[in-house]
């Protein structure tokens, strides 16, 4: 079984990315720590400075996760910024932003690095829309986002681990480490 660090502060991240990886015979250790989360237009800015931050710490195999939601009729707002809108306005205030048009996108990236200045990086998105109300009990934007394909949010989904943005990024870095080839879905 292969093993591989998780570094976050965040603990319900870890929990779903260990429950995934799991299914792929890859051991996840929690390496809980506080990296800086830089302002960038991208996530894969994001999770390629987070990740080096976390390597330098550790000097062990590790990855991060960093995703956001892209909600379409706000110009892909909050995206990278999502974890600071999340902490400032919520569930309740993304929904009060919104009108009619409710598509929206979640998008994860995976960084993974074993040596010094040598990245990884695993991306999938889920597209999707924003529910008119909270729907569930769950943490982060899980009750309010609605993959295609669903009548429920994610929080609602009992096989939320199976069909994420998380699994999917997840699922390309497990076959990439074990098999060296990435999936082919998006």
């Amino acid at each position: 079984m292969s093993s591989v660090l998780f570094a976050s502060s965040n603990e319900n991240k870890y929990k779903e990315a260990k429950s995934i990886l799991s299914k792929f015979d890859i051991k996840l250790s929690f390496f809980k720590c506080n990296l800086e989360e830089i302002q960038a237009d991208t996530l894969e800015e994001i999770a390629l400075h987070k990740v080096t931050q976390a390597f330098s710490q550790c000097s062990k195999p590790v990855i991060v996760e960093d995703d956001g939601l892209f909600i379409g009729s706000l110009n892909g707002f909050p995206g990278p910024y999502s974890a600071f809108v999340f902490k400032t306005i919520g569930n309740k205030g993304i929904l009060e932003l919104l009108k009619a048009k409710r598509k929206a996108k979640f998008q994860s990236v995976i960084a993974y690095c074993e040596r010094n200045n040598d990245v990884m990086l695993f991306k999938a998105v889920v597209d999707g829309k924003i529910s008119r109300k909270l729907m569930g009990i769950k943490w982060g934007y899980d009750p309010i986002f609605i993959p295609d394909g669903q009548n429920k949010t994610y929080a609602q989904l009992r096989d939320k681990n199976l069909v994420s943005h998380r699994y999917l990024a997840l699922r390309k870095f497990a076959m990439w480490h074990l098999h060296g080839q990435e999936s082919s879905d998006r």
